[in-house]
């Protein structure tokens, strides 16, 4: 780390699915992680309880604060405290569906709140570097080429509506202020830590819940929607080398491979041998307003610039989070022999 010093991170959405990831990746390079998490009646820190402080340790590795991107002062407050060298923004309403429910929430977290984070970055007397998690739904799926950083971005949800307008925020701050403020534009990224309302992870738990006799039939909305998935743990890394970069910068972080939910569905039900068509049924209640058809990403400049590159394939992905849900509703995937190299570790999921 240089000279005894001894990196701090602060990143907002920790308790989520990239914030927990991007915890374990940072404390394993000798970070102290502090994360935001808002104030709520129950524990949501599940995907971070396994990582709290060792008590052999002599000082913290992990420590939490309470904060809201909806509260300016709360953010300067934290940011006082901690004064971090690098800042993760990954908090967000992050389901595309549910954002053309909840429109006007949707861009005060998501684009307001990073506003307020970056106008508060601006009150620390220290140089701090920035991240800020894009995404591809900016894009809004209208071709079926290989997208990058300079390629339109044509948004079609409130929720994509909302991380454009983050994003030209985030380049606006480091032309205005010499900011050191990078966007990774993250294509859709999964793990047995996804969300259970995302549709990678729908696929998983609902035919782990077949095979268990807890359920009869999976409810899907688009299968034709074709995506570019890669691992979670693979992308913060990028993240973190964004950072570590000599030059602020834009990357596309993608495995630049493309396939449909009929093809996820199809793989996952072969590997624990049930028909994918008898045990699935679509209801238009899944179905966006407005859909985004085709997602597929070029890492062409992360791979080059940065030295970035996915390690996780499509398959390996989708047997790891298939063989955690079984898994978690007491199915051994060791039952399946397509799945035996895939046993999950003790974890919170």
């Amino acid at each position: 780390m240089g000279g005894g010093h001894v990196k701090k991170a602060l990143i907002t959405g920790i308790t989520g699915q990239d914030g927990s990831y991007l915890a374990e990746f940072l404390i394993a390079q000798g970070y102290v992680v502090h994360g935001i998490i808002r104030r709520s009646s129950s524990f949501n820190t599940q995907r971070i309880r396994h990582i709290y402080q060792d008590p052999h340790e002599d000082r913290p590795r992990l420590v939490l604060h309470y904060g809201d991107s909806l509260d300016s002062e709360s953010l300067m407050r934290v940011l006082h405290k901690v004064q971090p060298d690098e800042v993760y923004n990954l908090g967000a309403q992050s389901h595309v569906r549910v954002s053309f429910d909840l429109p006007t929430y949707t861009a005060d977290v998501v684009y307001l709140g990073t506003v307020r984070l970056l106008e508060a970055l601006r009150t620390l007397d220290r140089p701090v570097r920035f991240y800020q998690a894009s995404s591809s739904e900016m894009y809004g799926g209208v071709t079926t080429e290989a997208l990058d950083e300079s390629s339109p971005l044509v948004p079609r949800s409130p929720y994509a509506v909302a991380k454009v307008a983050a994003y030209y925020q985030t380049i606006n701050h480091r032309q205005a202020y010499a900011m050191f403020a990078c966007n990774g534009v993250l294509f859709n990224h999964e793990s047995p830590r996804r969300g259970e309302t995302f549709v990678t992870r729908k696929i998983t738990r609902g035919l782990a819940q077949i095979v268990a006799g807890r359920e009869q039939y999976l409810y899907l909305g688009n299968l034709a929607a074709r995506r570019d998935w890669g691992f979670a743990g693979d992308y913060v890394e990028a993240m973190w080398r964004m950072l570590q970069h000599d030059v602020a910068d834009d990357y596309v972080v993608a495995t630049g491979e493309t396939h449909s939910v009929q093809e996820f569905l199809d793989y996952c039900a072969g590997l624990v041998g049930l028909d994918s068509a008898a045990c699935v049924r679509v209801d238009p209640i899944y179905f966006r307003p407005t859909e985004v058809d085709h997602l597929l990403g070029n890492p062409a400049k992360a791979l080059r610039v940065l030295g970035w590159r996915p390690r996780t394939t499509f398959r390996q992905l989708a047997a790891m989070m298939l063989a955690a849900d079984l898994d978690s509703v007491g199915v051994d995937p060791r039952r399946f022999e397509a799945l035996h190299g895939f046993i999950p570790d003790p974890e919170p999921r």
